[in-house]
């Protein structure tokens, strides 16, 4: 790819070559906005927070988003197709968690961390609860 003479020189050099080179791979950008968009949505980012504490089936997890298990289901789809979560089938039960990859830890401590900085009183009742 050639280097784009850029209008005003800042004496960046190489490193906004290097730069430039990164920005021009647009699928890799593609691609991290597909999984930022499964997370643009509130129920599918507490769906995928609560898999990454439990490991559930569809009504479970209806019960406790107060939801109908269609409308879990039809979020739990992109979740799975994007692979951060994963599920596994036992008889008729499919369980759901967060898969074991480092896309789905980072994510989940983003989310954590977000909630601690916009949600200070959440780790006090959070760690109440677990106290119980």
């Amino acid at each position: 790819m050639e280097h784009i003479k850029l209008p005003h020189r800042h004496g960046e050099g190489r490193q906004t070559a290097l730069i430039q080179e990164q920005l021009n791979q647009v699928d890799y950008f593609q691609t991290v906005a597909e999984v930022f968009r499964q997370l643009g949505d509130t129920t599918r980012i507490r769906i995928f927070w609560l898999l990454c504490h439990l490991e559930e089936c569809v009504l479970n997890i209806s019960a406790m988003l107060q939801m109908s298990s269609p409308a879990v289901s039809h979020h739990l789809r992109p979740l799975k197709n994007s692979g951060l979560i994963v599920c596994r089938r036992e008889g008729k039960e499919v369980y759901y968690r967060a898969a074991d990859t480092e896309q789905s830890r980072l994510l989940h401590q983003m989310i954590e961390q977000v909630m601690e900085i916009t949600c200070p009183e959440r780790e006090a009742v959070w760690k109440k609860s677990l106290e119980k």
